[in-house]
């Protein structure tokens, strides 16, 4: 039961999250306040109801139009909410224990609830910049920065509070993600750079190296050359498949969102990571 109404409770706060998100992703690139004006039809400028607003039902119940000018709301934001709302049940589900003893009292350790928020951070901010580079081919440095600090904080943390038996000084914990974050961003800095020497332009911006920096402060080098390597198959898969549609030559021009696949790629490699190297390195004989 415990772990039923967790995956419930996480889920509703994941659409409430991704609700606010949604209004983040509308007004970030219009440097428009998040706070005011409340919420409302960005075509007729109408204030939303209080039942307009509920996350994923709203869009639902008026059947992706404004009730007023009947202006389309589009699908981005039933997709945001509904994969927080998803990834975040996931995640209370995969957390919580499955049948925990009737008589033991229930607690949550530090670590745990560390763990948890640590996860749902990183998750909220790995869509936010999914959607934004899809949507303008913009990675904000007032996302990829903080989200640097915040995992080089929640990672040290974790290593602290999560062995009871030996607690590793802070400093070198510190030390050795700084080296990861480094090494993370010097692989885009120097395809950037190869592909600069060849072309005399650019190909990828430098707010795709802030973002691997950021996955090697949450996930570790290992973690972030996984979700590295998914992001550039996923990237590969959707160039190929553009390159066969009808348009072909319209989009030959194209510019893909690396950091969406590499978004994609990280949010696999929170959840599965740990697995899919260890099978990878058991595959291997490691």
């Amino acid at each position: 039961m415990l772990r039923i109404l967790g995956t419930i409770f996480a889920a509703l706060l994941g659409l409430a999250f991704g609700s606010f998100l949604n209004v983040c992703l509308s007004r970030w690139p219009t440097e428009e306040s998040i706070v005011f004006p409340h919420s409302h039809c960005r075509t007729c400028n109408r204030t939303l109801m209080w039942w307009e607003n509920i996350p994923l039902f709203s869009w639902l119940a008026l059947r992706g139009r404004c009730r007023t000018c009947r202006a389309l709301i589009g699908w981005r934001y039933t997709l945001v909410e509904a994969s927080l709302g998803v990834l975040w049940a996931l995640c209370a589900w995969r957390a919580l224990p499955d049948n925990p003893d009737p008589g033991a009292p229930i607690s949550f350790s530090p670590a745990f609830l560390l763990a948890g928020l640590g996860v749902a951070t990183l998750l909220w901010l790995l869509v936010a910049l999914a959607v934004l580079d899809a949507e303008h081919l913009w990675l904000p440095d007032f996302l990829t920065i903080p989200g640097i600090a915040l995992g080089l904080l929640f990672r040290t943390l974790e290593k602290i509070l999560g062995n009871h038996y030996f607690r590793p000084p802070p400093l070198g914990i510190i030390l050795l993600n700084i080296e990861y974050i480094l090494a993370a961003a010097g692989i885009i800095l120097l395809i950037r750079g190869v592909y600069w020497l060849i072309r005399r332009q650019e190909g990828i911006g430098l707010g795709d190296a802030k973002l691997m920096a950021m996955l090697a402060a949450w996930l570790g080098f290992p973690g972030t050359i996984l979700a590295f390597f998914l992001g550039i198959v996923i990237g590969a898969l959707v160039a190929v498949a553009i390159i066969f549609t009808p348009n072909a030559k319209q989009t030959a021009n194209m510019k893909l969102p690396l950091g969406t696949f590499l978004c994609i790629g990280g949010i696999v490699s929170t959840l599965w990571g740990p697995h899919i190297l260890a099978f990878y390195l058991h595959w291997a004989g490691f």
